[in-house]
């Protein structure tokens, strides 16, 4: 079941990495360090992206995934046409790179609308924010600025500290998430089991 999930997550990604270690480190970002290892092996070439790069595009494989695995109520949409909206907050480069991964994909019939959110956009709804940065004060600000949201997602590292839904963290190395299902109730969205499955924490009450 993990490996069916992180596959699907990485064919969220139309263009392939290389076959050099920037690839590999992307895989073992995902928590695969079988398949990492099963990679030729080869040097770090000029074209190979930093890895601020790699983990930009892992976590926006997985705000795209995430979309997949999460139930939104009736009203969250105006109608049956509506769009699936990603708001993003304090990241050009993750709109750009998210708006790349999902240009012409749809989720359940849907398509995906990705747009750049900041503290004066308080009309404009969102059914996914993602809120870069670790600074709580700020993520709150953002996360309170939004009138309509329902799958919160941040990069805070202490999710107690930003209230979100799904709070990813670095773990060895690797782009993991914790995530709130106090925070899901809360927003009224439903995560599918397969998604908590491949968590690296969920919490449920006080910790």
């Amino acid at each position: 079941m993990i490996f069916s999930f992180f596959q699907s997550v990485m064919r969220g990604t139309r263009r392939r990495a290389p076959r050099t270690a920037g690839r590999r480190l992307a895989f073992a970002a995902l928590g695969l360090p079988l398949l990492a290892l099963l990679l030729p092996a080869a040097t770090v070439s000029a074209d190979t992206p930093p890895s601020s790069v790699l983990e930009r595009r892992v976590k926006a494989a997985f705000l795209y995934k995430f979309l997949a695995y999460a139930e939104f109520p009736p009203q969250a949409f105006a109608d049956g046409a509506a769009p699936l909206v990603i708001g993003v907050a304090g990241s050009d480069e993750m709109a750009a790179e998210l708006a790349r991964i999902t240009a012409g994909r749809m989720i359940n019939g849907r398509t995906i609308l990705v747009r750049l959110f900041r503290e004066q956009d308080a009309q404009t709804p969102v059914h996914l924010l993602f809120v870069a940065g670790s600074d709580p004060a700020r993520v709150g600000r953002m996360m309170r600025a939004a009138p309509v949201m329902f799958l919160t997602v941040t990069e805070c590292g202490n999710q107690q500290h930003c209230g979100s839904v799904i709070n990813f963290r670095i773990v060895d190395e690797r782009v993991r998430f914790d995530v709130s299902l106090d925070a899901a109730e809360r927003n009224n969205v439903k995560l599918s089991s397969r998604l908590l499955t491949v968590a690296n924490r969920v919490q449920k009450g006080a910790p």
